[in-house]
C-alpha cells in the first residue's frame, strides 16, 4: 500500500501533465474541446492510484483547463465518467485492457450522452447532435487509452510498476 503522500505526489504529476499537454493536444469539435491527454492521464490515474483518485484528479484538469481557457465544461463529465469507469473495472478486473474499455466507454459513450443531454442545453444553453460528441469523444477517448496502455507497459519494462504482483496499484 502506498503512502498517502506518495499517492497526492503522484495524483499533483499527472495534474501537472494533463494541463501542461492539453494545449498542444486539445482540438474544437463544435462546442466541444477534446483531448487525447485527458484519457491517457484517466488510464494512468485509474491504474496508478484508483478509481476515486483518477476520477478527482480528472475533476481538477478539467477545472484548471476551463480557467486556462483551453477547456470547456463537457470536460468535466467527458473526463471524470471515464476515469471512474476505468478505475473500477482495472480494479475489479485487473486487466489492463477492459480498464481501457472503461474508459473509452465512460468517456465516449456515456460522457458524450451527459454532455449532450445535460451539460450543453443546461449549462452552456447549446446543443450539439450527439453523434457528433460521440464520435468525437470516442475518437479521442480511444486514442489517449492506447497512449496509456503504452504508458503504463512501458513503466512497467522499466521497473516502475509491477502490474501483475501482489501489491498491484489501484486497490
Amino acid at each position: 500500500m502506498q503512502t498517502s503522500s506518495r499517492r497526492v505526489a503522484q495524483a499533483v504529476i499527472l495534474v501537472a501533465v494533463g494541463v501542461a499537454l492539453s494545449p498542444f493536444t486539445s482540438f474544437p469539435v463544435g462546442i466541444a474541446s477534446v483531448n487525447p491527454t485527458q484519457h491517457f492521464v484517466n488510464i494512468l490515474g485509474a491504474v496508478l492510484l484508483g478509481p476515486w483518485w483518477a476520477m478527482t484528479i480528472a475533476a481538477i484538469i478539467g477545472a484548471l483547463r476551463n480557467v486556462l481557457g483551453v477547456g470547456t465544461l463537457l470536460a468535466f463529465p467527458g473526463g471524470m465518467i471515464g476515469a471512474l469507469l476505468a478505475g473500477y473495472t482495472y480494479r475489479y478486473t485487473r486487466n489492463l485492457y477492459l480498464g481501457a474499455v472503461g474508459e473509452i466507454v465512460g468517456t465516449g459513450i456515456l460522457g458524450a450522452l451527459v454532455s449532450g443531454l445535460l451539460v450543453a442545453p443546461v449549462l452552456m444553453d447549446s446543443r450539439m447532435a450527439l453523434t457528433i460528441l460521440i464520435t468525437s469523444f470516442l475518437a479521442s477517448a480511444v486514442v489517449g487509452a492506447v497512449l496509456g496502455l503504452l504508458a503504463l507497459r512501458l513503466l512497467e519494462r522499466a521497473g516502475y510498476v509491477d502490474l501483475d504482483g501482489p501489491g498491484t496499484p489501484g486497490a
